[in-house]
């Protein structure tokens, strides 16, 4: 049995498409947990209106004393409710591409009966500013665990990005798929942005000066490097939710190019990935096996 989860709170206000993340993992789960926290906005009827008997909630109020912990402790929360022998997780702002629903529904069974992989892992696209743009700069993960032995002793780590095992937090031991996840979290409407970026000052209590200056600028986003067009497509799952958003989207304005001495590092970074295939001192919550 292959079990899906996730976490949501506020949905509705901060435009997740968390109707699309829970779509596209359906495509190879047998079952769906959704902790959905308490909100303001209706985002458990539009859990609930998924009407599939596949989705399971789970009703919980989060402590953001924790700071971004309470994110990986609610993740924890889900995952211990599934049943499965493998757990699918997939954040609110992230939806998988069919292409990569097949591929994980192909390799889980093969990875299933050797005992050193704990975890697969799936390759990120994240969206900038709308639809048609990824940030592809060192900053932004290039992959990430996204499947996990059950009842393993895995565990969310830090602001649940990714996955450690026990208590001494051992990275994932993990195999790459190639599977394609799309992240959406940078891409909305230039208003659903500012209400996030207001919104992580609770969750990140840490950069909460930095989100609120953010949040105050004209264009809230500001220009990055290493911005690339993207020309492939969309996940099926996702084209509903980005078509209603895409006029809202067009008239994005990118802040002014401002280069940084601190930026000549990511470019030097970007040629080496290029000519190599490797990137330096990456960052990971896994160990590639």
């Amino acid at each position: 049995m292959i079990s899906g989860f996730t976490i949501v709170r506020n949905a509705v206000t901060l435009d997740y498409p968390i109707v699309p993340a829970i779509r596209s993992i359906l495509e190879l789960c047998d079952e769906v947990v959704v902790n959905v926290g308490k909100s303001d906005d209706g985002t458990r009827d539009v859990v609930a209106g998924l009407s599939d008997p596949r989705v399971r909630i789970i009703d919980s109020v989060w402590d953001f004393s924790r700071g971004s912990a309470a994110l990986a402790h609610e993740t924890n929360r889900a995952m211990a409710a599934c049943r499965g022998t493998w757990g699918v997780y997939i954040q609110a702002d992230e939806v998988l591409h069919e292409t990569g629903a097949a591929t994980l529904r192909e390799r889980l069974p093969e990875c299933d009966g050797d005992a050193r992989v704990e975890g697969l892992l799936v390759d990120y696209l994240h969206f900038f500013g709308d639809f048609d743009t990824v940030a592809t700069d060192r900053h932004w993960y290039r992959r990430e665990v996204r499947a996990v032995r059950l009842g393993q002793d895995i565990r969310s780590y830090q602001d649940a990005q990714g996955f450690r095992v026990g208590p001494a937090l051992r990275r994932v031991r993990a195999r790459p798929t190639g599977a394609g996840m799309f992240h959406y979290g940078w891409a909305r409407p230039l208003q659903s942005m500012r209400r996030k970026l207001v919104a992580g000052q609770e969750v990140f209590p840490e950069h909460a000066d930095r989100l609120a200056a953010r949040a105050a600028q004209p264009d809230a986003l500001g220009w990055t490097p290493l911005l690339r067009r993207f020309t492939g497509s969309h996940p099926r799952a996702a084209e509903e939710w980005i078509a209603a958003r895409r006029a809202a989207s067009e008239g994005w304005v990118m802040g002014p190019r401002q280069l940084r001495l601190s930026h000549v590092r990511l470019y030097v970074s970007d040629w080496i990935e290029r000519l190599t295939g490797a990137r330096l001192f990456e960052y990971r919550n896994y160990v590639e096996v």
